[in-house]
C-alpha cells in the first residue's frame, strides 16, 4: 500500500528529500546481504510504497512539496532531479514568494485558509495516483511559521477530508537553546493542534540527533544536511520492508497500519521516538562486528534509561521488581530515571536475524500495567540488511521519553505567556489568549496522562 508523503517548510522540504534518497540507495544498494529475487521484492516492496510510476525509467516520489518561499523548493527539486535515480512530480510543488516570518498564527490563520484550495488540489491529486492507499506521512518542523502553522492546518484538513486514512506526522523538535525567540509558543501551538487530529506524532530532538552526528559520526562541522541525514536514516529504517510474519518471507503489505495498530493503542498517548543501533562513521564501521545480543542488550537499556544513543547510555537504570510499586510513577520534580513504555517496536535488519533473542523486550517491568506484554510489544524482521550495515536493530518506542521535554517547552511559553511577551503578534492574526490557554491545558493533561503510566 501506498504512503503520500507531505513536506512542509524549509526544514520539512530538505529531510523528505534525504529520506527519499535514503530509501531509494538502499533499496538499490548491492550490499543487500540476501538473494537476488529476495532484493528484487524488496525493491518493488519499497517502490510501491513511496514512489509511483517511473518515467524515463526515473521513479517519482509520491510528495506533496508545500513552502511560502521558493528557495528550498527550487533545491529540493534539482537535487532530486540531479541525483538521476528518482526525482519529484513536475506539479507536486506549491510554493509563494512570502515566508510566514517564524509566526504559527500567520501560517495557520492567514497562508493556511489563503492557499487550502491549492494545496489540498496538490494532495488529491497524488492520492488518486495510489493503486491501494494506506495514509498520509508528514514531515514538519515545530519552531518556525510554515512548516509549524501551515503544517497543523494542513493535517486538520486531511483528518476532515481523509478521516478513514492515517496521519502521521514527523516532528522536529527545536534546540532547547532555541533558534527562533518564540520558538516555545509556536511548539505548543502545533503540538496540541496535531493532538486533536493527526493518528501519531513521530518526534525527533535537534539537539539529540546533533549529538549522535557528534559524537557518533564523528563529524566536527555539523551541518543541517548531516543532521538530515541521520534523520532519513533512522526513518529508512522503520519505513523499508520487512516480513509479514515471524515464519512468511512475504513482505508487510501496511507499514503505516501496522505502526499505529502495534505503538497507539490509546488516543491519549500518541507520541513516538525511534531508536536505533549501530550509528558510526564509514571508518569505524571496517574495525567493527556486532552480534544480535550485543546490540539488543544496548537497545533495551537505551529504552530502559531513556538514552537517546549508544554512547553514555546508563547501565545502572533497572525496570523495577514486579509486584513493587512502579519507579515510572514518577513526579516531574523527581528526576526521570526508569522509563515506563506503553507500546514498543523493535525491527531487526540484516544477517542471522531469526536467531535474534528479543524475550528481554517482553518483560511486564517495561510496560505499563494496563497492556499486556504480548500486545504491548512486537518485532518485525527481515535478512535484507539496510545501508551500510550487517545487522541493524530500531526501536519504535511510545514511552515516557518525551515527558521533560515537554514540561519544559510547555514552562518556558508559559513564562512568556505570563508576562505578555509577543502576543501581540499571535492576536493580530486571529490566535487570541483563550486559543493558548487551550494549549496549555491540553499538553498538561498529555504530561500528566505520561507520568501517570
Amino acid at each position: 500500500m501506498s504512503i503520500v508523503t507531505v513536506q512542509l517548510g524549509q526544514c520539512g522540504n530538505q529531510i523528505g528529500f534525504e529520506v527519499f534518497d535514503a530509501l531509494l540507495s538502499d533499496s538499490h544498494s548491492s550490499q543487500g546481504l540476501c538473494c537476488k529475487r529476495e532484493n528484487e521484492a524488496y525493491q518493488a516492496s519499497c517502490k510501491e510504497r513511496f514512489f509511483s510510476e517511473e518515467e524515463n525509467g526515473v521513479p517519482i516520489a509520491r510528495a506533496v512539496l508545500v513552502d511560502m518561499e521558493p528557495k528550498v523548493i527550487n533545491q529540493t527539486l534539482s537535487k532530486a532531479a540531479q541525483s538521476g535515480r528518482w526525482k519529484y512530480g513536475q506539479h507536486a510543488c506549491f510554493c509563494q514568494k512570502q515566508g510566514s516570518g517564524n509566526n504559527w498564527a500567520y501560517g495557520y490563520s492567514v497562508h493556511g485558509p489563503r492557499h487550502e484550495e491549492s494545496i489540498m488540489d496538490l494532495i488529491r491529486k497524488e492520492v488518486e495516483k495510489c493503486d491501494s492507499f494506506s495514509g498520509f506521512f508528514i514531515i514538519m518542523s515545530m519552531a518556525g511559521g510554515t512548516g509549524s502553522g501551515i503544517g497543523a492546518f494542513v493535517t486538520q484538513n486531511l483528518q476532515d477530508q481523509y478521516s478513514n486514512s492515517l496521519k502521521m506526522n514527523q516532528i522536529i523538535w527545536p534546540y532547547g537553546t532555541g533558534e527562533v525567540i518564540v520558538q516555545n509558543y509556536n511548539s505548543i501551538l502545533t503540538l496540541s493542534h496535531l493532538y486533536r487530529s493527526s493518528d501519531a506524532l513521530l518526534v525527533h530532538e535537534n539537539d539529540a540527533v546533533h549529538k549522535i552526528c557528534a559524537k557518533l559520526m564523528n563529524i566536527k562541522q555539523i551541518s543541517f544536511s548531516d543532521i538530515n541525514q541521520v534523520l532519513a536514516h533512522q526513518l529508512g529504517s522503520v519505513f523499508q520492508p520487512t516480513y509479514s510474519a515471524e515464519s512468511s518471507f512475504h513482505y508487510r503489505r501496511n507499514p503505516l497500519g501496522d505502526l499505529m495498530e502495534h505503538l497507539v493503542p490509546h488516543p491519549e498517548f500518541k507520541m513516538l521516538s525511534i531508536r536505533n543501533v549501530p550509528h558510526m562513521s564509514e571508518n569505524s564501521l571496517a574495525y567493527s562486528t556486532f552480534t544480535w545480543a550485543g546490540l539488543l542488550k544496548h537497545l533495551r537499556q537505551m529504552l530502559i534509561s531513556n538514552a537517546k544513543m549508544e554512547e553514555g547510555i546508563d547501565w545502572h537504570v533497572r525496570p523495577p521488581l514486579s509486584g513493587l510499586p512502579s519507579l515510572g510513577k514518577m513526579s516531574l520534580n523527581k528526576d526521570l530515571h526508569f522509563n515506563t513504555s506503553i507500546a514498543n517496536l523493535v525491527i531487526l535488519r540484516g544477517k542471522d536475524v531469526q536467531s535474534a533473542d528479543v524475550e528481554g523486550f517482553k518483560d511486564p517491568a517495561l510496560y505499563t500495567s494496563w497492556l499486556e506484554p504480548v500486545n504491548a510489544f512486537n518485532v518485525w524482521k527481515t535478512q535484507r540488511a539496510f545501508s551500510k550495515y550487517e545487522k541493524s536493530a530500531v526501536l519504535v518506542s511510545n514511552s515516557q521519553f518525551l515527558v521533560k521535554p515537554l514540561d519544559m517547552i510547555v514552562g518556558k511559553a508559559w513564562n512568556m505567556f505570563a508576562s505578555k511577551a509577543y502576543i501581540h503578534q499571535y492576536t493580530k492574526f486571529g490566535i487570541e489568549e483563550e486559543d493558548f490557554l487551550d494549549s496549555f491545558t491540553s499538553l498538561e493533561q498529555v504530561v500528566a496522562s505520561y507520568c501517570n503510566l
